[in-house]
């Protein structure tokens, strides 16, 4: 990371922090620099940006968050960010071609990264998250030996409340859950579904 990144990086991080407090709240398992995936809930752009700032620096430097490429490359200062700043794997919302969308997320797994990962792919609107589609599900398969942390968001959506575009200080927290692993024979509706309660078991931590 370059020196502009560096600063960037140090400067989004004091204005994240100033705005939500991106508190981490460890309640199932503590941060460890061990191959996670991380997988939250998903309801603002701004996710992303929460839990890279609520994780420690140690964690951070080796957890790549996924960001949509339609949207993180949109502009030039937004690829920066995304590549320079957060080291963001970016991935395709809609399916080209017989391309994989999983394939960068299996590459940077491969190379020893840890992921952010928000599996219900697009945001909702809804207290509830949406249903879990099944890249977390082909991850856990493809890669039994990453560890997958359930965590859940709290009160991000509130920060750039819809319409507006000027942050809100309002006091936000990241809860990361007990890890949780696929079972030998079990069904991705079956798993899914778990994964999906793990999340939704933390927001009243």
């Amino acid at each position: 990371m370059n020196w502009r990144a560096k600063a960037m990086g140090l400067f989004l991080l004091g204005l994240v922090r100033a705005l939500t407090g991106a508190q981490a709240r460890w309640y199932g398992c503590p941060p460890k620099a061990e191959q996670r995936i991380y997988f939250a809930n998903h309801q603002s752009h701004a996710d992303l940006v929460l839990m890279w700032a609520a994780l420690p620096e140690e964690l951070r430097s080796i957890t790549r968050p996924i960001a949509a490429k339609d949207y993180w490359t949109a502009s030039n200062f937004k690829r920066w960010i995304t590549t320079a700043v957060f080291n963001a794997v970016y991935v395709e919302r809609e399916r080209k071609g017989d391309e994989d969308p999983l394939q960068p997320l299996i590459d940077a797994l491969d190379s020893g990264d840890s992921l952010i990962l928000f599996p219900e792919g697009t945001r909702g609107h809804d207290e509830d998250p949406q249903p879990f589609k099944s890249g977390l599900y082909n991850l856990a398969h493809r890669f039994p030996r990453v560890v997958l942390v359930p965590a859940w968001i709290h009160n991000v959506q509130r920060v750039i409340p819809k319409g507006e575009v000027i942050p809100v200080p309002v006091l936000c927290s990241v809860t990361f859950g007990e890890p949780v692993a696929l079972g030998p024979e079990e069904a991705r509706a079956d798993f899914l579904r778990r994964a999906r309660e793990a999340v939704m078991a933390l927001r009243d931590v």
